[in-house]
């Protein structure tokens, strides 16, 4: 039988975080901001690496260690990053540039994603990671799919919701709508939809 916890804990501690990442992880901590986890990141930056994505989108820019994972995917890639939180989204900015990633490969937009992704064009992006308030991440994750371009990926972190989803017994509305989700993707002929037990689990969906 697979012991789940060991083979999480050893995937946890597979991919080394780089120093500038860690650092960043650290003022998140300071600012009660929850980060993805580094094998979470290390997912990442495989995605962005494995399809060479040159266009990102992220949905919540916390302090900017989601986003220094993916940007360390690959030395081509911009990211335009959105979020609510203008200062957290400065100190995220004054992060990359400490670490030396160059300004002009990270645009961020404040504001609510519902406002700004209505406005953003259909197709256009290789990724879109879904990083924010879990009560809104099924609506999110359409608005991601509208505009990747067709065998684009859409990654949503944080999709077992602390495990919730997993558990029977959990069935308030943010789990039951997340498993509800996860179900429905699963038999949808538009993607290819994967889940992967990395962190707080990662759905991965593919454009087909």
């Amino acid at each position: 039988m697979i012991d789940a916890e060991l083979v999480s804990k050893w995937a946890e501690d597979y991919a080394p975080e780089p120093e500038h990442i860690r650092a960043a992880r650290s003022v998140a901590l300071d600012h009660g901001v929850i980060s993805v986890s580094p094998a979470t990141g290390s997912y990442l930056a495989s995605v962005v690496a494995m399809t060479r994505a040159q266009a990102i989108v992220e949905i919540g820019t916390g302090l900017g260690v989601s986003g220094m994972w993916l940007l360390h995917g690959t030395a081509d890639a911009s990211i335009t990053t959105i979020d609510t939180d203008v200062d957290h989204q400065q100190t995220a900015r004054d992060l990359m540039l400490e670490a030396g990633i160059a300004s002009s490969r990270v645009r961020t937009i404040s504001g609510d994603a519902f406002d700004v992704l209505p406005r953003m064009n259909d197709g256009s992006y290789d990724l879109v990671v879904v990083d924010a308030d879990p009560a809104h991440v099924v609506e999110l994750t359409k608005h991601a799919l509208r505009l990747v371009r067709q065998g684009g990926v859409v990654v949503v972190p944080h999709a077992s919701h602390g495990g919730s989803v997993a558990n029977p017994a959990k069935r308030d509305a943010v789990t039951s709508a997340l498993r509800t989700v996860l179900g429905d993707y699963a038999v949808d002929d538009s993607v290819t939809a994967s889940v992967m037990p990395v962190g707080d689990g990662v759905l991965t969906l593919v454009k087909n």
